[in-house]
């Protein structure tokens, strides 16, 4: 177990439970993606895990990346080698687990975190979840897998509007739009959450697994290519002074002040 375990996992039957546990937001640094690519590999090896859950600890389901890791490094990050070793990874690895990967929504969502909730198969909200595109926030471009995903679940139009404004979707909305399968009271969102893994976990797991894969072929065959192309223009982006701006603003909490520059 690592020093400061920001993953924690809990097996009951045939379904693992993975919670995102780290402090500022469920926010990621390098150290929390490995302990969860970790886990999901460790999922995808064990026969008796036929479901996984991904939630997360507190208020928050994940605030994405945590930018002062940005800050620490003067804002000179390299996007691209950033990505391939970190959001395109768990995405991929979550799209290619060929086994049912339900998400518990139980708070905020954005950015990269919301991109790796929409990599699951099937989505569960609580009614206080919020969705936010962020990156736009902080004068950067779709990464993890959302300019895929999110105009695939509700249109072009609604994606757009979403990443353009970066005004966040409640859970009311989001089922409305067909972002997420279901929304459940605060409270109830573990029990729905189980009830539905258990299910699952008893299904034929090799035929959900082909499904998902003749859907990703069907619907998504471009996952590798969308996840390297959205790197090329984050590597760009995060060359920008709106980039500089808006992650200063961001960890300063006040609005930022965009030039286009």
């Amino acid at each position: 177990m690592p020093d400061d375990p920001f993953i924690r996992t809990e097996q009951r039957d045939a379904v693992l439970t993975i919670t995102l546990d780290r402090p500022k937001a469920n926010a990621f640094n390098n150290a929390m993606v490995e302990q969860l690519l970790e886990a999901l590999k460790s999922a995808e090896r064990d026969e008796d895990v036929r479901c996984v859950i991904l939630t997360g600890a507190g208020r928050f389901f994940s605030a994405g990346q945590d930018v002062a890791v940005f800050l620490e490094s003067g804002g000179d990050v390299p996007f691209r080698r950033h990505l391939e070793r970190t959001y395109n990874r768990v995405v991929l690895r979550l799209r290619r687990l060929e086994k049912p990967v339900v998400a518990a929504i139980n708070g905020a969502a954005a950015g990269a975190g919301l991109g790796i909730a929409l990599a699951t198969d099937i989505r569960l909200a609580a009614q206080s979840a919020r969705f936010f595109f962020g990156f736009t926030g902080l004068g950067l471009a779709a990464d993890s897998g959302t300019s895929l995903i999110l105009p695939l679940l509700i249109g072009l139009a609604r994606a757009t509007e979403m990443a353009f404004t970066n005004e966040p979707l409640t859970a009311e909305q989001a089922l409305a739009f067909g972002l997420v399968n279901r929304v459940a009271p605060d409270d109830d969102l573990p029990a729905v959450a189980a009830e539905l893994g258990a299910s699952l976990a008893a299904g034929p797991t090799r035929a959900l697994g082909l499904t998902k894969r003749a859907f990703n072929r069907a619907l998504a065959s471009a996952w590798e290519t969308t996840l390297d192309y959205e790197a090329h223009l984050q590597e760009i982006a995060g060359r920008t002074q709106d980039f500089k701006e808006g992650a200063a603003a961001f960890v300063e909490k006040r609005p930022p002040h965009f030039t286009g520059r």
